[in-house]
């Protein structure tokens, strides 16, 4: 009996950054199928690497499998973003997957900040996300998922998100998420689910203690959406912010503003907000 072949895209992406001198350089970089990053870059001198990753394809549809993992070794310091917006497609029946799988050696800095990801109407979706953190490693990483095609007057009344967030930090349980979210289901309409709101987004910086005049100084940050609905919660080691609103413009904007305050508080490096996200 032979087994049937794997229907849509099988990609992987594995990067190693690590820290040699007063420098972060892309070690090694492996990829399989359509995903890639094209060049390390320089933005804020050479002690932090920038790479955009690139999902040609511009969308996941049903039966894709994406895995990103990337590794920064001791004292390294990695951002990574994409070029736009993430798409996941209607499906007919097969799941689409992205597993993410990030290693943070001691004293180096993962920051993932991608660009807003639009989960069209009957998609069928499973995003999955592991941060291992050793001692003294930074994490700061954030997701905005629009759900429907507002500008389309498209709402997710059908398929299926599944959505799964796990950070350790040596061998401790910092963080533990799991949703699921079904099209039409009443959760999204619901004061205790999404509020009927087509744009929910959240934030967390694990690995390192938040004081309380960070979380103060935070808090003092309002988004620009006005009938928006925002909080920000600290637990040992991690802060979290949330978000619902109809703007993913007004949900990224706000997270810079709160990576602005926090990565030179807890990463030791000032943010100035990325040229490719206003191209």
């Amino acid at each position: 009996m032979t087994r049937d072949a794997p229907q849509g895209w099988q990609a992987s992406l594995a990067l190693r950054f690590e820290r040699r001198a007063d420098a972060t350089l892309l070690a090694e970089r492996r990829h399989r199928g359509p995903l890639r990053v094209q060049k390390a870059l320089y933005p804020e001198g050479p002690a932090v690497c920038h790479a955009v990753v690139l999902h040609p394809p511009a969308g996941i549809a049903g039966g894709d499998e994406l895995e990103i993992s990337v590794e920064a070794g001791a004292a390294a310091h990695a951002l990574l973003t994409t070029p736009g917006a993430g798409k996941w497609y209607r499906s007919a029946a097969p799941w689409a997957r992205q597993t993410l799988n990030f290693e943070v050696a001691a004293g180096a800095v993962l920051e993932w900040l991608p660009q807003e990801t639009i989960v069209f109407d009957g998609a069928l979706a499973n995003m999955q996300s592991r941060v291992r953190l050793a001692a003294g490693a930074g994490y700061l990483g954030w997701e905005v998922l629009c759900l429907g095609r507002r500008a389309a007057h498209e709402k997710f009344s059908r398929g299926e998100l599944r959505l799964g967030t796990r950070i350790e930090q040596d061998g401790k349980l910092l963080w533990l998420e799991q949703g699921r979210l079904a099209g039409g289901s009443p959760l999204l309409n619901s004061p205790v689910g999404l509020a009927g709101f087509s744009v929910s987004a959240t934030l967390l910086a694990a690995g390192r203690p938040v004081a309380p005049a960070l979380l103060t100084a935070c808090r003092a940050i309002a988004p620009l959406e006005n009938d928006a609905q925002y909080g920000l919660s600290v637990l040992p080691q991690l802060l979290v912010a949330r978000y619902l609103g109809h703007s993913s413009e007004a949900a990224r904007a706000w997270f810079t503003q709160l990576w602005q305050v926090l990565r030179p508080a807890l990463l030791g490096r000032e943010a100035q907000p990325l040229r490719i996200w206003s191209t």
